[in-house]
């Protein structure tokens, strides 16, 4: 187990339970306690728990981790997603993007699409994003304009929210694009944090084609805040280890449900 899905592990656990102790853990883990004192340690350095003696409490520690802890939760089902709605794209079209894994993967695949930079050193796509991350992984790009929306930066996701946010977003239209959410069920997609819900409720408005990107781990999580319902997308791109009732549902109230595949398997 890699160092990051430790410690998303332990957080996890601490929001659940509120206090840790390094035996405890060690054993949920399957790693040694001196690994999880050392582990501890380290997120009490960045100010995310607590150490008391013998374990940890979770003071402001809640279940909306930072990103870069969310980022080894089902990663190659992400890689997927993201390279399929990736190949809905075309030239000349403009994307938009909120934060998140899956749409970072998403963006991670729009940057290395050959055929979108064939046409030389001008831009052939123009991608609208909130997320200060996948501007930052797109910018360099020269086949991608970069438009990045304004407003107050979550740390949690690196999405920017807020009024400035939607004056940006307001006078924009896009052609496509890409939502991340926390939670899909049969009433729709969620988020966990009310101000994100209402940008990627504003994408949505703003595009003429809406493709929800989610794992199938996502099914049946339910957020606080709703972004859309299940009729306002176009497209659901998940993968092959969703429930069937779920694949059922969703084909039966969005035109179209991809389950991506691990052709290795």
């Amino acid at each position: 187990m890699s160092r990051y899905r430790r410690w998303n592990e332990l957080l996890e656990l601490l929001a659940s339970q509120g206090q840790l102790q390094v035996e405890d853990a060690a054993k949920a883990l399957n790693v040694s306690a001196a690994t999880v004192r050392r582990d501890f340690d380290e997120l009490a350095s960045q100010q995310m728990l607590t150490r008391i003696r013998g374990g940890a409490v979770a003071e402001g520690v809640n279940y909306d981790l930072p990103l870069r802890y969310k980022t080894e939760r089902h990663p190659s089902e992400k890689q997927r997603i993201g390279a399929l709605a990736a190949s809905m794209v075309r030239a000349g079209q403009v994307a938009g993007l909120n934060g998140g894994t899956t749409t970072t993967e998403v963006a991670r695949a729009l940057a290395t699409r050959s055929d979108l930079g064939s046409a030389g050193p001008s831009p052939t796509l123009t991608v609208v994003t909130n997320a200060l991350n996948i501007a930052n992984e797109l910018i360099v790009r020269p086949h991608v304009k970069m438009v990045l929306t304004g407003g107050v930066a979550r740390p949690q996701s690196y999405e920017m929210i807020g009024p400035l946010s939607h004056r940006i977003l307001a006078d924009l239209s896009l052609d496509i694009a890409f939502i991340g959410v926390d939670g899909i069920d049969e009433t729709g997609a969620t988020a966990h944090h009310e101000g994100e819900a209402n940008i990627n409720q504003l994408i949505v408005s703003r595009a003429a084609k809406v493709v929800v990107v989610a794992d199938s781990s996502k099914w049946g999580v339910v957020g606080l805040a709703d972004i859309a319902p299940l009729t306002a997308a176009h497209v659901v791109v998940t993968d092959d280890r969703l429930p069937r009732t779920a694949a059922r549902i969703l084909s039966e109230r969005v035109p179209q449900l991809i389950e991506t595949r691990d052709e290795a398997a």
